[in-house]
């Protein structure tokens, strides 16, 4: 835990900009299986109503051009959008690598400060040992 109760996740998620928070939010919605199972259904639903349902009327038949222009618009975002996430990925992976590695520099700290706390300790306990085996020589 660091300042305030929160973790450093908590910490890093809160100093995010909104571009960034976007950024994430897409990331996550086009990476599901969610997101492709609801591509797949609007793709059905598109052919089948102007295929069947509007045989007469239908705004974009057979073979679709319409439909086309928006999945061709849709693959120029797609590039862009997966561009931004990479970023984003990549600025999570460099953010939680220096705090790896500040945290390893603190637990270094923290062995070496714990390793002269006992060498002290086994200093001490020899100056003990020393003191009761010249006690047992001065007595006998």
């Amino acid at each position: 835990m660091t300042d305030h109760g929160k973790t450093w996740h908590d910490q890093h998620k809160a100093s995010l900009t909104k571009g960034q928070r976007a950024a994430d939010i897409m990331r996550n919605g086009m990476g599901s299986w969610p997101f492709v199972g609801s591509f797949i259904g609007f793709m059905m639903i598109w052919a089948g109503i102007n295929t069947w349902a509007l045989v007469t009327h239908a705004w974009d038949p057979y073979p679709y051009i319409l439909l086309n222009l928006l999945l061709s618009m849709l693959a120029g975002l797609q590039g862009a959008i997966l561009l931004i996430a990479a970023k984003r990925q990549d600025a999570i992976a460099a953010v939680m690598a220096q705090h790896d590695y500040d945290t390893n520099l603190k637990a270094k700290e923290e062995i070496g400060l714990l390793i002269t706390i006992n060498r002290e300790q086994l200093a001490i306990l020899q100056e003990l040992k020393d003191i009761k085996d010249s006690a047992r020589t001065h007595r006998s």
